[in-house]
């Protein structure tokens, strides 16, 4: 998300035609700057200023003072806090730190550091071991669990899709500003239709405050779980309250900084990266023989749909797919791939990036014109590297070499299928009693609801792009 200008008149979202009927009211502006909800800052304009949709889907009309609260408390100043209190004498204050990073976010780290990713993230670890990080591990392992459950759950459905219409389309569930759009927006038109596999984020705050300190003979709320994500839109999905233990008042992922909050935290500590010590990246279940950073298939935001299409079609139809051929419709954010036998479609899947295409996609949705079988949706155009948190430029809009070179860097990684992961198939094993144990399901998977109100001021789902 990029930040909100706030204008007196109505407002327009970046891609609409339309004009935006959030709330205008003196109330609503003031209560937007005093918040600066997610983004963490807010303009004040007299004149019509552009308002990005992913900024609009965090603004008071559809956050509640509590969510506003808690994702204003996700910033600096926090992990700032927890350090301090580290250096004091009381250690019933004290936690255990622990940092986790997105792989898309490694890349906006080796272009500043101007290192390729594994060095990158070498220095990265360094630095952040140097203020008082304790451990820093990379969520390429939670991303490879959310990629094998949801391919699990496509076969699943697919198979029971003549009695269940609900089962297809299925929509990826990885993106947090695509799934609150959804639930907020959307409601029970797309809802059931969601994997129900957590995101990558999730899955790792799990990982960490259940496994990782059991090991570390800890309970959660001894942890402060940092996760360091290339888009503002992950803070959201860290507030959920199906992601908070009640009793512990503790969360699987306590806070979420952006790449450049990252950044600014080392130009806060004056330090260069040639002072800083090259130090490995941790593994969540010790000492481990797995190669270096590898990635996922994909250009750069996990390959959600190139892992399940392959699956697929291997396990429903006995076809081994070696390439996925894309084939561009709307515009390189709106794609599709077919598998094909002796004339017949088989499966067909599609891309779709930004919400201009997310809107075209619901559109056809409601027309009962969408063909696909599975749909890997993301509200950044671009994908996940494009994150504003991370890619954003001049005026708001994504820094387009910027991002270019991220991809370059991101593809430079070997891939690695999450089913060859080691490290995944023990902890399947040794924190989750097997791959479809009732304890799988509770730190795997999640459920997504309907949360749109009757004539709601947050935005017109029959909105034009």
């Amino acid at each position: 998300m990029s930040e909100v200008s706030i204008g007196r008149k109505k407002e327009k979202c970046e891609n609409c035609t339309k004009q935006c009927n959030k709330k205008q009211s003196d109330e609503g502006i003031n209560s937007l700057q005093e918040k600066g909800v997610a983004t963490g800052e807010v303009k004040e304009s007299t004149s019509v200023q552009q308002v990005l949709l992913s900024a609009c889907l965090s603004c008071d009309g559809c956050i509640s003072e509590d969510e506003s609260q808690r994702i204003s408390q996700q910033n600096l100043d926090e992990i700032n806090h927890v350090l301090a209190l580290n250096k004091k004498c009381d250690t019933s204050k004290h936690k255990i730190l622990v940092v986790s990073v997105c792989p898309q976010s490694l890349p906006f780290f080796a272009i500043k550091f101007q290192l390729d990713v594994p060095a990158a993230a070498k220095k990265l670890c360094g630095f952040l071991k140097s203020v008082g990080v304790h451990y820093v591990f990379d969520t390429t392992v939670a991303a490879s669990f959310s990629i094998l459950e949801s391919q699990r759950e496509f076969v699943q459905r697919y198979r029971r899709k003549h009695h269940d219409s609900n089962a297809m389309p299925m929509f990826t569930s990885s993106c947090p500003g695509w799934i609150r759009y959804a639930e907020r927006v959307l409601g029970s038109l797309v809802t059931p239709h969601i994997c129900s596999a957590r995101s990558p984020q999730q899955i790792m705050g799990s990982l960490v405050k259940d496994f990782f300190a059991r090991q570390q003979k800890l309970t959660p709320d001894q942890i402060f779980h940092v996760v360091v994500a290339p888009c503002f839109d992950k803070k959201l999905e860290a507030v959920r309250e199906e992601f908070y233990n009640s009793i512990l008042e503790t969360r699987d992922v306590d806070c979420v900084l952006t790449s450049r909050e990252i950044l600014h935290l080392m130009e806060q500590s004056r330090v260069t990266v040639e002072e800083v010590d090259s130090t490995p990246l941790d593994y969540v279940i010790g000492e481990t023989s797995d190669p270096g950073m590898t990635r996922h298939e994909g250009r750069g935001s996990e390959g959600f749909l190139e892992h399940i299409f392959k699956h697929a079609a291997k396990e429903l139809f006995g076809l081994d797919v070696q390439e996925i051929v894309y084939k561009t419709l709307r515009n390189r954010d709106f794609q599709e791939v077919a598998l094909e036998r002796d004339g017949e479609t088989l499966l067909q899947f599609a891309a779709v990036y930004g919400f201009r295409n997310i809107q075209t996609l619901v559109h056809r949705m409601r027309k009962g014109k969408v063909p696909y079988q599975l749909v890997e949706v993301l509200s950044c155009p671009g994908g996940c590297l494009s994150g504003r948190g991370q890619a954003e430029g001049e005026g708001g809009r994504p820094d387009r070499p910027l991002v270019q070179q991220m991809e370059e860097h991101y593809s430079s990684l070997p891939v690695r299928l999450p089913a060859t992961n080691s490290e995944v198939q023990r902890l399947y094993q040794d924190w989750l009693d097997g791959h479809d144990s009732p304890h799988a399901q509770q730190c795997l998977h999640t459920q997504y609801k309907n949360h749109t109100q009757p004539n709601s001021h947050i935005l017109n789902s029959d909105i034009q792009w």
